[in-house]
């Protein structure tokens, strides 16, 4: 999980983004919340709906909204990577070091393999579709934005991006069917990650240099959907995680006059719906009741934010939504290297729950603020700063320049 668009840009535009942050913002503490409460203070933890699954929703919500329409609005594949990168990758890299160099310390998860698919898999961010571990448990939720990245890209460069309503209820129709018909991954084995990992960083070479960027983009998509059907750890999660995300985009089409809200609608029925006959519907977190709330409360989150959107947003709120990355990438190995120093915490005294809850929350706030300070904010400036060069360079393919604004791809 990511935010959604660079954050701490100045002037209006912040001003007009402002409740975007703020969703993420709640999204990144009840992330935070839901892996520190059973661990901390487990008789806290709610269990009518899911404090994480409602995050991520929101993320997903606010990925889905604000991305596509960001690479409309400049028209340029090349720019829009450029900065995609530069924003994902900074951090991830320095918080997957981090790990590894206390590993002697606190070995990394067993989830993560001990080979080659490890490195492609991180490298490509595409973890949880190539059925990898990630070093930090939190970043399976990339995988997503990846996927979402790359089918909108392919899309806008076909020209069908306009379609994401459809899109929404396709993915929604992909969640019930593999649902019902898929109980785990198709394909598995080493080399999905590394074969995925080779057409990625092939892929990324053209979309970045500007070469071939139409079969490159259109690669990608079809890379992404494969994996996504065939090797994903949970199919009809990852599916349902799509139609939320492009139910997003549906929302942003509606607001601006150009689509039909009938497609979220059908989109959120079919993801309500999609783990009902799942083989893994016995999980507590997809029971009908648990589910059907935490998408709920996600879609009404994101629902009022958006009534409010021209209202001054709470500042610690904003500054949360600009941290979030931060939050999101750090809390859950710093939570973890925590408890290893103070012990077990499930049956201390309240007073001494409480009082490691705030000390945890201190440690992940303070932390993130200095990797946004001298690690985020740095790179995603120099990211926007090759991007716009990137803007006004003539393109390999067509000779012609691009500039900010433009819409044909």
């Amino acid at each position: 999980m990511v935010a959604a668009a660079p954050s701490g840009t100045a002037g209006s535009e912040a001003a007009r983004l402002g409740w975007l942050d703020t969703l993420r913002g709640i999204g990144a503490m009840a992330v935070v919340a839901e892996h520190m409460l059973p661990w901390v203070v487990p008789g806290l933890r709610p269990y009518w709906f899911n404090l994480g699954v409602y995050g991520v929703l929101v993320f997903f919500l606010v990925s889905g909204y604000i991305i596509p329409t960001s690479l409309e609005r400049h028209g340029d594949v090349r720019a829009f990577w450029v900065s995609r990168l530069f924003r994902l990758y900074p951090l991830y890299l320095a918080v997957a070091g981090l790990v590894l160099a206390l590993a002697w310390w606190v070995p990394v998860r067993e989830a993560v393999p001990r080979d080659v698919s490890a490195v492609a898999a991180h490298a490509t961010m595409l973890l949880d579709v190539v059925n990898v571990g990630g070093i930090v448990d939190t970043m399976w939720t990339l995988s997503y934005e990846m996927l979402f990245y790359l089918l909108v890209t392919a899309m806008f460069t076909a020209r069908v991006h306009r379609h994401s309503g459809t899109a929404a209820v396709f993915f929604g129709a992909v969640a019930v069917a593999t649902g019902v018909a898929v109980s785990s991954p198709w394909v598995t084995g080493p080399w999905v990650a590394v074969g995925s990992c080779a057409v990625f960083l092939a892929g990324m070479a053209c979309l970045v240099s500007g070469r071939l960027r139409t079969a490159a983009a259109a690669a990608l998509g079809l890379m992404a959907l494969a994996l996504l059907l065939l090797s994903s750890r949970i199919p009809w999660f990852g599916a349902a995680v799509l139609a939320v995300m492009f139910a997003g985009t549906a929302i942003r089409r509606w607001e601006e006059g150009s689509g039909s809200l009938w497609p979220v609608a059908a989109a959120a029925a079919l993801v309500v719906v999609s783990p009902v006959w799942a083989v893994q519907a016995g999980w507590w977190w997809v029971q009908p009741g648990v589910w059907t709330t935490t998408i709920a409360l996600a879609a009404a989150t994101f629902a009022a934010a958006m009534a409010v959107r021209r209202r001054r947003m709470p500042r610690f709120l904003l500054w949360l939504g600009v941290v979030s990355y931060s939050i999101y990438l750090l809390h859950h190995p710093l939570l973890r290297y925590f408890v290893v120093v103070t012990g077990d915490l499930r049956w201390s005294p309240p007073w001494v729950q409480a009082a490691a809850a705030l000390a945890i929350l201190g440690l992940v706030l303070g932390a993130s603020l200095l990797a946004y300070r001298f690690v985020e904010k740095p790179m995603q400036e120099r990211g926007r700063r090759l991007a716009r060069r990137l803007a006004t360079t003539p393109r390999p393919e067509t000779g012609r320049s691009v500039r900010s604004g433009t819409t044909a791809p």
